[in-house]
């Protein structure tokens, strides 16, 4: 028999590379009952964040007011400046604002859609290469990864961010299963929109969908080198039609680019939003990192970043295992074909996690610890189909030795950061290390049926017992700001450095609606949220920022709040907080409110954020998020005053702008007060610019 006759046509290859895995009466089930039980966990106590990060609900809250908002990611109405992102994140947020009305609910439920639109396109990713088993592991883990579950219940780009990278993925390996074009184009047409989402991150899963067709797409190498450069064409038209419109577009007649210190979308990408988080350059950003990576603002750089105390609790529980997954699984998968497509979905995910996961434990520029939700899509898929991959050859040693291995190291890892948190789940660290150790010896040897279900039990506790317990506190407690962070606190401050009480990195402690409650002048929020009162706190440096230990930003106060004089959630608001305006002030900013373009101009998005948000009227954010943007010039505020177009500046010694003296904001502020009378209103200076 010729050795043709051995090798099945290119054909019956394909086609078997690309079939479904067979249906199971439990799988359907089994997926239904874990999208409603992800829904509805993710839905439970969402009031409780408020408007979440104020600085974007502001921004949704003006775009749902004017279309031209809507359009480039104003932060106010009077579209005077954008928030420092594109705005495809704001979109969905808007949208659902102008059906049902501004409140927290229809902020956050969108994302919380994203949420289980993740985990279903996961299940649907994981299950085509590995089966339903697989598909439905992975989907559980990813719902449980504490990051995932605070981001996916947040307004930051993020939830976007991830949903259109995993989609990525998808459409990706459905091309490497029969080489279809439309499959590239749609894998490259998911890319460039996540890039309308948060610009230069979604890049970072590039390398590895290109390595995976390379390597395992069906077609001829020149066929498939050209497929790839279809993708990237589709990519471009799809993030470069915004980029163009904004370029193109007459800059007296649109909104600052916020984040740019020239007006230019391409500034922001390469500069502020790009390089500059890579090499720590980033011209008016928040602080300068220091030489080397070490003592940082955000922490020290290096390979162990992501389990530092920061980043650690959020994403770290099963990176090990997934590592060990990954090898163990390209081992097993042998010398099969080219165009095997498990083979080809390791070395997706792999890449995934490796290129993803090496940038941020380098990246010297601004990085925060929910950065860390891009990694969980990827952790979780090795994870699922890893596990299932190696149960199902546990009786080879090589199998066998893996699972020992990642459980293992996965009980050390748990070990580790349930140790962080001593006083949550005290309990819990000890029953992981006890039956981590018990299940790490049992793997080594042949199991039974019984020991088999057993095995099996106690590696499902040890995975994700840790992960589960931090995401149920994360569900249970308030979260807002611009840095969340989820599980209990473990000590770090802002940035990732050591703090005080709480963990600077992450606002918690209540939500950041203001308005009315009653006539007490407390904070209201969304139907149905409790208020907030501000809490005390950090004394006050140039730049209206505060210190915290060691000279670093300011952690928590032991509040959960990052409050007090210096404008961290004082009536004023501040650099890292919103403002939280009284009664009185409410009224009065309302009062004629609709006769001006801003009723209001205030330093920095954060401190205009409240105020507008309690309104629903436009503030001005004079220098844009950091107070640092050159926008407006002082001749262009001085021109909207004489105009009649701003009724009032809000503002006081203890509110001072950012960016130092020389900043447009500072001037703007020195020039109000030499020639405007001021007034205290609920704690807050307020100057009546219609009134010499």
């Amino acid at each position: 028999m010729s050795t043709a006759t051995l090798t099945p046509p290119k054909s019956i290859s394909l086609q078997q590379n690309s079939r479904l895995p067979k249906r199971n009466r439990w799988e359907y089930p089994a997926l239904a009952a874990l999208l409603i039980g992800t829904g509805v966990a993710y839905l439970y106590n969402l009031g409780v964040n408020g408007w979440a990060n104020a600085f974007y609900s502001a921004a949704v809250q003006a775009g749902s007011q004017s279309w031209i908002a809507f359009f480039f990611g104003s932060s106010d109405a009077g579209n005077s400046i954008t928030v420092d992102k594109p705005p495809a994140s704001l979109w969905l947020m808007e949208l659902a604002v102008r059906l049902f009305g501004l409140s927290s609910w229809s902020i956050l439920v969108p994302q919380v859609l994203l949420g289980v639109g993740t985990v279903a396109l996961l299940w649907a990713t994981v299950r085509r290469s590995f089966g339903p088993a697989a598909g439905l592991l992975s989907g559980l883990v990813l719902a449980v990864t504490p990051v995932a579950a605070l981001m996916f219940r947040f307004n930051n780009p993020d939830a976007l961010l991830v949903f259109l990278m995993v989609a990525a993925a998808w459409a990706m390996l459905r091309a490497v299963a029969d080489g279809r074009w439309r499959w590239l184009v749609l894998a490259g047409a998911f890319i460039g929109f996540g890039f309308l989402a948060k610009q230069l991150q979604v890049l970072l899963v590039v390398p590895a969908l290109a390595l995976t067709y390379l390597i395992a797409g069906p077609p001829a190498l020149g066929k498939r080198i050209a497929q790839l450069c279809a993708a990237g064409a589709a990519m471009v038209v799809a993030a470069g039609w915004w980029l163009l419109a904004v370029e193109l577009w007459p800059a007296s007649s649109r909104p600052w680019i916020g984040g740019s210190q020239n007006n230019s979308i391409l500034e922001l990408t390469l500069g502020y939003n790009g390089l500059g988080r890579l090499n720590g350059n980033e011209t008016g950003s928040v602080g300068p990192s220091a030489e080397g990576g070490r003592g940082m603002m955000w922490g020290d750089t290096g390979i162990t970043r992501l389990f530092e105390p920061a980043q650690g609790g959020q994403i770290a529980w099963l990176i090990p295992a997934a590592l060990v997954a990954l090898i163990a699984g390209i081992v097993l998968c042998g010398r099969g074909p080219r165009i095997d497509g498990r083979r080809a979905a390791l070395v997706l995910w792999g890449g995934w996690l490796l290129v993803t996961g090496l940038v941020f434990s380098f990246m010297a520029g601004i990085f925060h610890q929910y950065y860390t939700v891009a990694l969980a899509p990827a952790i979780a898929a090795l994870t699922g189909s890893g596990a299932v991959l190696l149960w199902r050859e546990r009786d080879r040693v090589l199998a066998r030795v893996a699972l020992a291995l990642a459980t293992g190291v996965t009980t050390a890892t748990a070990w580790i950061l349930l140790s962080r948190s001593v006083d949550f789940v005290p309990w819990l660290r000890w029953a992981v290390l006890a039956v981590g150790v018990a299940a790490t010896v049992a793997l080594l040897f042949p199991l039974g049926r019984k020991r088999s279900l057993a095995a099996a039990l106690t590696v499902a506790f040890v995975g994700l017992a840790g992960p589960v317990a931090y995401t149920a506190h994360t569900l249970a407690t308030p979260h807002s700001g611009p840095i969340p962070s989820a599980g209990p606190s473990v000590g770090f401050g802002f940035g990732g450095r050591p703090g005080g009480p709480g963990d600077g990195g992450g606002m918690r402690g209540g939500p950041m609606m203001p308005g009315r409650n009653g006539s007490d002048g407390a904070l209201r929020g969304a139907p149905g949220a409790p208020g907030m009162t501000p809490g005390g706190g950090a004394p006050a440096i140039p730049g209206g920022t505060a210190t915290g230990p060691n000279g670093t930003a300011p952690s928590q106060s032991g509040d959960g709040t990052m409050g007090g004089p210096a404008g961290f959630g004082g009536p004023g608001g501040g650099f890292m907080s919103a403002s939280m305006p009284g009664d009185r002030l409410i009224a009065l900013l309302e009062d004629d409110g609709d006769a001006y373009t801003w009723v209001a101009a205030t330093v920095s998005s954060n401190q205009s954020a409240g105020y507008q948000l309690a309104t629903e009227l436009p503030v001005m954010p004079i220098g844009g998020f950091n107070g640092t943007d050159p926008s407006p010039t002082l001749a262009q505020f001085q021109q909207y005053v004489a105009e009649g177009k701003i009724h009032y500046f809000l503002g006081g010694e203890d509110n001072r702008p950012n960016g130092g003296e020389s900043s447009e904001g500072a001037k703007i502020t020195a020039w109000v007060r030499g020639n405007f009378t001021a007034q205290e209103v609920d704690g807050v200076t307020v100057y009546d610019l219609t009134a010499r």
